[in-house]
């Protein structure tokens, strides 16, 4: 912050001549140049953050989505993945000859 408030003394001491503003329809006349110097710097950076917003809030929808998906896919993967272990115990049953149901303790 003490760097900051330098760098506008520094500013303000060497562009205080005035000069004339020309917005559209507004025109100032006598401002000093600091003052155009800092608006333009708070405008500029105002902007840029919004610019920034922007693109943040575009990829949080977008990760929503992605994020979305992928609970989605592990979903199906457990399914699936449970769904190969059943097959497996009745495969072994089949070799085995017996009619026993198999309980597996550490199924899924």
């Amino acid at each position: 912050m003490l760097v900051l408030g330098s760098g506008l003394v520094y500013i303000s001491k060497f562009n205080f001549t005035p000069v004339a503003v020309n917005l559209g329809f507004i025109a100032f006349s006598e401002v000093p140049l600091f003052y155009v110097i800092v608006v333009s710097l708070v405008i500029g950076l105002l902007l840029s953050y919004l610019i920034h917003l922007v693109g943040e809030v575009s990829n949080s929808f977008r990760f929503r989505g992605k994020d979305k998906e992928i609970k989605k896919n592990k979903d199906e993967v457990l399914e699936l993945a449970k769904r190969v272990h059943q097959l497996e115990l009745e495969n072994e049953k089949i070799k085995n000859g017996t009619t026993l149901e198999v309980v597996d303790t550490n199924a899924l």
